[in-house]
This record gives C-alpha cells, structure tokens and sequence, in this order.
C-alpha cells in the first residue's frame, strides 16, 4: 500500500459575487445629505481565497459620489461609497452607479453591481407662481360669483411638498376681503360683493402660495385688478343757493338760484349738460366753475298771470345708454303794487225804490285788485266836487272798508228821478294806486201817491157833482166822464174806475178805463128823477189807492136840459182849451219823433233788415210797461185814452227805461210813439 500525500492547489479561480447573486443594490438619500457622508457598501464575495480573492473595487464615473475602500484584512476590502456633492432631487431624481469589484488572477477576474440611488425630496423649493406679473381688467357691477382671474404656482418638490394652496395675504384689508375671494385649491379669485368704480377703480391684491410641507414654504404674488367704468351713476344735482321768491318786476338776467351738477362716473360717462324742462321766464346760465349753473330770469315776471312755477332742470350725462336726472324747485313770484283797482261794473246802474229808510244801505260798488295782501286791500270813498248831480251825495254815506252806499234820507221820485256820482276806489300799496266809477242811480216809483179827481170837482173842492140828462135820451147817452190823475207812473199811475154805488144797475154803466158814465137803456116814467152814482176810482199799485166821486144825475126835460147846457157850456169850453192846448203840443212832439223815427227807421234798414213792429212794441226790455192807444177825431174837442185790461196786481219791473209807457198815436193813419207823461196836462 502506497500512501500519497496530494497537496491541492487552487488554480481555479471565481469572479467575485458569483456566489451573492445580487446584482442591483437599491440606496436611497435624502437630498439634505451633506457632502462628504458616507454608505458602507456590502463587500464581494469571492470563493477565492488568497490573492485570487477580491483585490480592489472600481465605481463607474459621476459628479455626486466617489469610492473609498477599506482594507480589513482577513476579512477583505469593504467598499465604501461617499457623498461626494450636493444632492438635488429636483435635478436628478436618482443616480445609477456600477460598482465593479476585481480579484488579483492574471488576468483579474472582475463582478460588477449596479447601484440605483433615489434621492429623497424634502421641502426645499417655495412654490413659484407661472407669471411675472398678473393684472386683469374688471367692470364695476360685476356680477358676485364672476372669475377675475385664475392664479397659479408650482411647486418643484414632490408630495405634499409640492402640493399648493392660495389664500390672501394677511396684510389685504378688510374691504378687500369684502370684495373678492379666492379659491385655495385652484387660485381662482372672483367677486364676492359689489365693485363700484365710484368708489375705487383699482386694486392691488397680495396673494400667497403655500406647500404642504411640514414647513411650508410660502411666495407671495401682487394682483392688479383694474375697474372699467361703466355708465351706472346718474347726474346729481345740487341747488347750492336759493331765494325761493322773487319780485314779479325783477328785471331779465336776475339770479334765483346756484345750480351744482356732478357724475360720479368718467369720461364720457361724466360728462353733464344741464336744461330746463319747460318753456317759462327763466333759463340756465353756465358758470366759468364747471358743472356750475345759474338760473337766471329770461324774460318779465307778471305775478297777476302766474305766481308760482315749478322750474324743473335736467341732467343727462353723455353715456350709452344715457342716464338723467330731474329735480323741481318753486318759486314764488312775489307781489308789487303794479294793478289799479277795477270795479265789477262801470258804470254802475242802481235803481232804488223811492221812500226808502233813512240810513239803510241801498246799494253797493265793488271793486277788485289784482295784487295781493296790502296792494290788495281798498277803501272807497265817494267824489263830492259840488256839482248839480253831486248834491244828491250830500245825503249818501259809503262804507270804506265794503263799497255799502247808504242813504241818509229817503229819495222822491216825484222831486228826484235820477242823478250820478263817482266813486274811488284805492288799495293800500306804496304808492297807492285808484280808479274811479260813475254810480247813475234812478230813483223807481213807488205808489205813494192817491188818485185825484179832476173832474167832478164842486165849488167847496169836494169830489162831487150834479149832472143834468133829458129825459128823452137813448141807450148809451154820454152823461158825463169822470177825470182822475195819479202822480205815480206806471202801474202805480193806472187807473180803474168802478161803480162803488149806484141806484138802479140797469140804467147806468161805467167805462172801467175811461170813466164815461153813459145810459143803459132809455128812461122810463118810471125811473125815478135823480140817481146817485158813487165812482171808485183805484190805482193799480201792489197796494192799491183809491178816491171816490159822487155823481148826482138829476133827470130833467128836455128843455131845461138844454137851458142849463149853455149855462156850462162857457165853463167846459174853458176847460176844453185847456186840453186842446196840451194835445196840440203834443201832437207836434208825435209828429216831429214821427220824423225822425222814419229817418233812422230807413237808415237802420239800409244796414240791417229789421222788424219794426218787435223792435218797438215787443221789445222784452219794456217788461211791465202799458201800452195807450189815443185816437184823435178831428173837429173833438177831447180825446179819448183806451188802455189793455189788465191784471190789478201786476206790478212794474225794475230796469224798465224809468218805467215808461209807451203810447201808440194814431194821426191820421200814422203811427209814433211817446211816453205817457207827455199826455197828462196836469202833472208838474
């Protein structure tokens, strides 16, 4: 048995890391690693031992990390990888190495590792907004929830490092914060209350931009935000000085009140023109101030045409669309005694009842003026200047403060039938201004006078007298006629005659407005020899007045009858005269106001075709006045008076030409006319 001691030399080599099997090593770094720090590595394994073994490690070339080894002896060479620069992740996320480790064989056998090394982020960056500069244009009004604008910043980190939000800085005041808002997670600003240029048309908002981080890093960014004007403001009008009256003669040009306009808004939108709204008295004077107005008078004031006016201005900027604005003052034109008084009438026509009370007020004047308070207030006095007319004043009184006239005596139509006189009337302004009016005053009749007997009159101046008929007389014999005057006119002055008494109705009868006494019938031997006839003779006044007669009719034979007509016919014939005298006169008055009635009738028909008959006999203004028909016989020495029958009660109207009545006179076919009066001899 052969023993061989063999001695085994290794000449098989390994490369290293043939038995780990690792082939990626996975490191992370924070990026706040400072240079210099040191990872040791896990070493290589290699199954060789001795100088076949791992000998040195090589790592793949970078800026960031660099390769130390660490020669432990028996235990081999440890790598060691150290920081060799600044890590950042934000420029390189993560480092790919090659670590390369090499054994001492001829040639070297070699083993490489990749080494991954992630960099761990921390919060190191602020976030950073993407504009320079954010301004943004806004109109005022804005709707609240509208985007201004949208903000937006970026964060380099990773994580909630890089994760942002918005929020306003702390320094924005509070009006700021009333205004707009911010949305922290988009950066979104819009409106939140109202944007009114007026009130500031631009603002500057601080905005901030945080991370997330565990310290978060904060940038702040200015926003502009510029209001656009918009036409939202009407003109304002201020009245800065008023005199709320001015006089009625204030000359054109005077000033009433200073006149403020102002637009809130710009520009065009600010822009102001001022006008009146109506055409009156007054216009709009521009100041060298603008926006400045005066407002001036244009033309005379009258205070009697118009007192007041309401002067509306207008203010209407030049926007679009256009906004205006009105504002009323008043004023008040102020009165100046520039009106005379004026009387309701001129003349003043008064008709006064004669027999009127002493002292009481007959009639009155009055006057108005067209001026207020004291320019207004009259008195009035009566104008005495001693004429005929003006001595009837002497007995009128006139009450200052009213225009009563009162009468201190009682007038008489028959003494006084109509007179005139003036009045003044003045106000109480400075100076004092007056006018005057002529007063005609007619005096109406009143019955106040009794009916006289003219006829029978016997030689004591009794109403009574004695009548002698033949017997032998027919039916409607003339006995005699009974004369009566009346001094009153009118119905006053009209007189009824009626049989009071009589002895035998059957023979006598009585002409109601003639008073002819005339036979009924023929007498009889039966009939007695002497009659009594008691005439009432009674005006037609409202209260009526009366006068009786007594007729004795005596009837005698003819023969004495005829003996005892010579004896009265030398005292009719006197009487006789009398009125033919009276009617002669007349008759040439109807004749000659016949005339001239023709030649105005013919001129009044050359101009206007005009009816004759309705303008003098029914012309409405005679009311209440009697119409005579008076027939005249040739060759009678008497006329005869017929009148209408007509109501006892009638009564005569004031206003009715002084109450006349108009008279028909028929002259031989011709017809004028005349007032009754002209046919009553004996009146005064």
């Amino acid at each position: 048995m052969i023993y061989c001691n063999c001695f085994l030399t290794n000449h098989i080599t390994y490369p290293p890391w043939c038995v780990m099997h690792i082939w990626v090593l996975l490191l992370e770094m924070s990026e706040s690693v400072l240079p210099g720090a040191r990872f040791q590595l896990k070493p290589s394994r290699d199954p060789d031992n001795g100088q076949f073994s791992v000998q040195q490690y090589k790592l793949s070339h970078n800026d960031h990390f660099r390769l130390e080894v660490k020669d432990k002896g028996e235990d081999g060479k440890i790598p060691i990888l150290v920081v060799q620069k600044h890590l950042d992740r934000e420029t390189a996320g993560s480092h790919s190495l090659v670590l390369t480790a090499l054994d001492g064989g001829k040639p070297p056998k070699s083993g490489t590792m990749n080494i991954l090394v992630n960099i761990l982020d921390i919060n190191d960056n602020a976030p950073v907004f993407t504009k320079d500069v954010y301004s943004v244009v806004l109109g005022e009004n804005s709707a609240v929830g509208t985007t201004v604008i949208q903000v937006n910043a970026t964060d380099l980190d990773e994580g909630q490092n890089a994760e942002v939000v918005y929020s306003f800085s702390n320094s924005m005041s509070q009006n700021i914060l009333n205004i707009f808002e911010i949305n922290p997670l988009t950066g979104e600003i819009t409106v939140k209350g109202l944007i009114d240029y007026e009130e500031k048309d631009k603002y500057e908002i601080e905005i901030e931009a945080s991370d997330k981080g565990f310290v978060p890093l904060t940038t702040e960014k200015s926003v502009i935000i510029q209001i656009i004007d918009i036409n939202d403001n009407a003109p304002m009008i201020e009245v800065t000085s008023f005199s709320s009256s001015i006089p009625e003669d204030s000359r054109p040009g005077t000033t009433v009140a200073l006149i403020n306009v102002n637009d809130l808004d710009s520009g065009l939108n600010g822009k102001v023109i001022c006008s009146i709204g109506e055409d009156g008295p007054f216009a709009l004077s521009p100041s060298l101030q603008d926006n400045m107005y005066s407002l001036v008078t244009k033309s005379p004031l009258d205070r009697e045409r118009r007192s007041k006016y309401d002067v509306t201005i207008n203010a209407k900027d030049a926007g679009q669309p256009s906004l205006s604005s009105e504002k009323t003052i008043s004023v008040v034109v102020s009165d100046v005694n520039d009106n005379r008084p004026e009387f309701s009438l001129s003349p003043y026509n008064f008709y006064v009842n004669e027999a009127n009370e002493p002292g009481a007020s007959v009639f009155s004047v009055k006057a108005f003026d067209r001026d207020e308070t004291d320019n207004a207030l009259m008195s009035y006095h009566i104008l005495r200047d001693g004429s005929k007319d003006n001595k009837a004043t002497s007995f009128l009184n006139i009450n200052t403060e009213s225009g009563d006239i009162l009468a201190l005596k009682s007038f008489d139509f028959e003494s006084l039938k109509t007179f005139q006189f003036q009045v003044v009337a003045s106000d109480s302004g400075t100076p004092s201004l007056s006018s005057n009016v002529t007063v005609n005053v007619f005096i109406l009749d009143q019955n106040d006078n009794a009916p006289v007997i003219l006829y029978p009159v016997s030689s004591n101046g009794s109403a009574e007298g004695v009548e002698e008929v033949p017997r032998n007389v027919n039916a409607g014999h003339l006995v005699t006629k009974v004369r009566a005057y009346d001094a009153d006119i009118g119905y006053n002055g009209w007189l009824l005659f009626s049989l009071q008494e009589v002895t035998d109705h059957s023979l006598f009868g009585l002409d109601r407005y003639t008073g002819q006494i005339r036979t009924l019938r023929s007498f009889t031997e039966t009939d007695e020899a002497e009659h009594k006839l008691v005439i009432l003779v009674k005006d037609n006044g409202n209260v009526s007045l009366s006068a009786t007669v007594t007729v004795i009719v005596k009837v005698v034979e003819p023969k004495e009858a005829f003996a005892a007509s010579d004896v009265k016919s030398a005292t009719k014939d006197e009487e006789d005269n009398n009125v033919t005298f009276y009617l002669m006169i007349t008759l040439g008055s109807v004749s000659t106001l016949f005339l001239i009635s023709i030649i105005v009738l013919i001129a009044m028909q050359c101009s206007k075709s005009t009816d004759y008959t309705s303008k003098y006999l029914q012309e409405t203004n005679y009311d209440g006045t009697l119409c005579h028909s008076i027939q005249y016989r040739s060759g009678e020495k008497r006329y005869m008076l017929v009148g209408p029958r007509m109501s006892i009660g009638s009564t005569i109207v004031p206003g009715s030409h002084a109450n006349t009545l108009m008279v028909i006179i028929y002259i031989h076919g011709c017809v004028g006319l005349l007032t009754t009066w002209l046919f009553n001899p004996l009146r005064n």
